[in-house]
């Protein structure tokens, strides 16, 4: 059957990536940015805390992560939970140690089910995100858009009134959006979205309720990325950052700053035998010289200010 001839008609067909949300440009074209006290490096590190439900939807997909076997898959869903009973306070203790300040994701579902935890985030002022409902509410293209204004507001409402704060960074379930999700959440008030991973630094999105900011979250240098889905070694995982970090750095100057993120699931990184490695890669990005450690909202608050 040939394809009929709509099938090529598109309505945003424009210079670079053919859609309306932002002007396409080259990084080095860009004005210099320029971090506080002369840091060359923002490290933005984010610790996921996600409820991955035991009967989880496999529609419209399951995200990475997710349960494998069929109902119910008890061997991945514990796993799942050892991160947040367990491995998260390993998690907890080493930024705590090294003096690394995170932004913390929340699925408004890990927040309510674990009060401690939140507890744990904000009585060291840390920042939080809203990462979803839980890894089972996803948004995507086909999601009726009143269900998906009360997932975001489900999510958003849970996390600002047990944590206490304005809650601006918002992180999709999977990363995954629909056409409304950025108008959506700058209507309520998001300021900064991780979904978006196609830059190294931030940059303008427009919406139908004014701006909001990609910010550069790496889905590369994610220990799930890296270990799960890409079944390397923990060896090779804190390779890579300290890799990431020596090119970064080499190309960041006190003049024209740039951003290096990190993404470590409680789950992944807070277990037993890898926490080491998550160690040494921490340490090795402290040790250069001129590296901020910031949570997100504070990045994009310098970033902004120029």
């Amino acid at each position: 059957m040939a394809l009929p001839d709509s099938y090529m008609r598109f309505s945003h067909r424009e210079y670079g990536m053919d859609q309306h949300r932002y002007e396409w440009s080259m990084l080095h074209e860009r004005p210099k940015v320029q971090w506080p006290d002369g840091a060359r490096v923002a490290l933005w590190v984010n610790v996921a805390l996600e409820f991955f439900p035991l009967d989880q939807p496999a529609s419209p997909f399951k995200a990475p992560g997710g349960m494998v076997t069929p109902y119910p898959d008890l061997r991945h869903y514990t796993l799942r939970d050892y991160g947040n009973r367990i491995g998260v306070f390993r998690v907890f203790r080493l930024l705590e140690e090294l003096g690394i300040e995170p932004s913390v994701s929340f699925n408004s579902k890990v927040a309510q089910r674990y009060p401690q935890l939140m507890d744990e985030v904000t009585r060291r002022n840390w920042e939080v995100m809203a990462n979803g409902v839980d890894m089972g509410k996803l948004h995507y293209g086909g999601l009726d858009i009143a269900d998906e204004a009360a997932q975001i507001d489900e999510s958003l409402g849970v996390l600002r009134e047990m944590s206490g704060q304005r809650v601006t960074g918002w992180l999709s379930p999977a990363r995954s959006e629909s056409m409304h999700t950025l108008d959506l959440l700058a209507e309520r008030g998001v300021e900064y979205v991780g979904d978006w991973y196609n830059d190294d630094m931030p940059y303008p999105l427009t919406t139908t309720s004014g701006t909001i900011h990609a910010m550069p979250m790496s889905h590369e240098l994610d220990d799930q990325t890296i270990q799960l889905q890409y079944q390397q070694s923990e060896t090779s995982f804190a390779e890579q950052v300290e890799d990431a970090m020596t090119a970064v750095h080499r190309e960041s100057s006190t003049a024209d700053g740039r951003i290096l993120s990190l993404v470590i699931h409680p789950w992944m990184s807070g277990q037993p035998h890898r926490i080491q490695a998550l160690r040494r890669a921490l340490s090795s990005l402290i040790a250069h010289e001129g590296v901020w450690t910031a949570p997100g909202s504070r990045i994009l608050e310098a970033f902004k200010s120029g």
